[in-house]
């Protein structure tokens, strides 16, 4: 049997989402590195690599990213931290989630689906350079 996290805890674990949020790459990699999971994700599925990947934060992804955040989690409207980054038109971390082996097609509102629906050609332009198969 687990018992409840507590109230402290709670709000602890909720900070550690608001540092994705921020970019405070530095305070994030070592809370991961003390033993935070680096796959935590709120109640809605957003884990803090689609939290950093949707503000922009291509610093905290890469440090995300090295300490084993898994670029194929879904969040509850189907969306990954690549589609996050797509639809940022954010080139760089872009990058990284492909050259860290993201899937542009993965998810119900892939990276994919995202640039063709909002006509992101440069964000496309990307995603099927690396994956031409997936045009």
């Amino acid at each position: 049997m687990t018992e409840a996290l507590t109230e402290e805890e709670l709000a602890f674990l909720g900070s550690m989402f608001d540092l994705a949020r921020a970019g405070d790459t530095a305070r994030l990699a070592e809370a991961v590195d003390a033993g935070i999971p680096a796959n935590l994700t709120t109640s809605t599925g957003d884990s803090l690599l689609v939290l950093a990947a949707y503000h922009d934060h291509p610093e905290t992804v890469r440090a995300l990213l090295e300490r084993g955040a898994d670029t194929a989690r879904v969040n509850d409207r189907g969306q990954t931290a690549l589609g996050a980054a797509v639809f940022r038109r954010s080139e760089r971390t872009v990058a990284l989630l492909l050259g860290a082996g993201a899937d542009p097609a993965l998810g119900p509102r892939s990276a994919l689906d995202i640039a063709r629906y909002f006509d992101l050609t440069e964000m496309l332009s990307l995603l099927t350079a690396r994956r031409p198969e997936e045009v």
